[in-house]
């Protein structure tokens, strides 16, 4: 499904260069769960970005489906990330003074469901997240973890083919977040969607289907 074969890119600062991902090479199947690990700034989120088209490699091809994403034009850049993928950022960017289902739902709207089954499905998503009774509260009324569930319930709509995780539980209790992560599992085990999974619990990664770290940029399997 997703294809990084020898995926080089680098960060130029004052008289330094990082290889934030250096000769990456990783396939993430459909039905299939694969966890990242690493310390912080070892190229675990640029490699998500660089999944998500919002980087491009210096050397190397990331395909999805066998189509080089160097390749696409904005318009199939747009139709990628709207249709194809979920994107759970680090940070939720919910629209401020907005119902959280509004926020669910925005990314169907945008691609041109109607906005009833973009809240039907952005309604199931929310409640299977636990937050049925937040569905009317805006990102100002709500906890920093009910913000951040909302943000996944917004990536996970319309069963997205690729889910591209980025520390998707970093506001979580450890309950909820052993909940979102065998959720995300069984995403891409019963719906067969590819989830790539960045994260720092060691316990979230041992439910992926395999498990790497990046250090300094290179990738090594657990």
């Amino acid at each position: 499904m997703l294809e990084f074969e020898g995926v080089v890119k680098r960060y130029h600062g004052v008289g330094e260069e990082v290889r934030a991902v250096d000769g990456v090479s990783l396939t993430v199947n459909a039905s299939e769960m694969v966890a990242l690990q690493g310390p912080s700034g070892s190229g675990k989120t640029t490699l998500l970005k660089l999944a998500a088209t919002l980087l491009a490699p210096e050397q190397g091809t990331i395909r999805f489906h066998g189509a080089d994403l160097s390749s696409f034009s904005e318009r199939d850049e747009s139709d990628y990330l709207r249709r194809d993928v979920g994107y759970i950022s680090q940070r939720d960017r919910l629209m401020p003074r907005v119902s959280a289902l509004e926020n669910a739902s925005v990314k169907l709207v945008l691609a041109g469901v109607g906005r009833r089954k973009a809240q039907a499905d952005a309604l199931e998503w929310l409640e299977r997240l636990g937050l049925a009774d937040r569905v009317g509260h805006t990102p100002e009324q709500l906890s920093g973890g009910e913000r951040q569930r909302v943000a996944i319930a917004q990536a996970l709509v319309g069963d997205p083919k690729l889910i591209l995780a980025d520390e998707p539980t970093g506001n979580l209790n450890s309950a909820l977040s052993s909940e979102t992560i065998a959720l995300l599992a069984e995403i891409a085990h019963e719906r067969g969607a590819g989830v790539l999974l960045v994260t720092h619990d060691s316990d979230a990664a041992q439910l992926a289907d395999r498990s790497f770290t990046l250090r300094d940029g290179r990738l090594h399997e657990e």
